[in-house]
């Protein structure tokens, strides 16, 4: 890293799984399912032991992603990040998650979307131009629910942050943490 230079970290955290039993809820009014009540404290808690807390969270409004919220943060401990919760989240393409991000103020280092696909997994191969190979091949393949992508970004603002400039330094999903299923 240059001197002088900031180093800013993305982290992508798709929900955990959902619900698909009540078959009148609407999408967005979906809720999590047994096996996401189960996977979001652990990813909290990998989150937390991998030194991943995010400063600030932006949230999709829709419920699944709400509840994941509330199942990660408890595990993340002190200090607990800022949280904004954004309607235009919900189902977001990577186009209008890049408009965010772009709009970010520089002094929040390390920022987190909890949204959903196809939008996360879009973004984050188009953000990823470097790191582990492994990681790269396991993202190039599928981006599962609860799963989270932590890029980085060798910049100052987040206005610098595009295509291909990203280094892809953490893919987990919940099958890839001590007795994951």
């Amino acid at each position: 890293m240059a001197a002088g230079t900031a180093m800013l970290t993305l982290s992508l955290l798709r929900h955990a799984k959902s619900s698909w039993d009540d078959l009148g809820a609407s999408d967005f009014d979906r809720p999590l399912a047994p096996r996401g009540l189960d996977a979001a404290p652990r990813m909290g808690r990998a989150i937390r032991a991998a030194k991943l807390r995010p400063s600030l969270i932006l949230c999709s409004s829709a419920v699944r992603t709400r509840q994941t919220l509330d199942l990660v943060l408890p595990e993340l401990g002190k200090p607990q990040p800022k949280i904004t919760y954004e309607e235009k989240l919900y189902l977001a393409p990577p186009l209008s998650m890049m408009m965010f991000i772009n709009k970010l103020p520089s002094a929040e280092q390390h920022v987190m979307f909890i949204g959903h696909n196809p939008g996360h997994h879009l973004l984050a191969l188009e953000l990823a131009g470097a790191g582990d190979d492994d990681a790269h091949a396991a993202l190039a393949e599928k981006f599962p629910t609860a799963a989270l992508a932590v890029l980085t970004f060798d910049v100052k603002d987040w206005r610098e942050v595009g295509p291909g400039g990203g280094t892809l330094t953490h893919f987990l999903t919940p099958r890839t943490l001590p007795g994951g299923t």
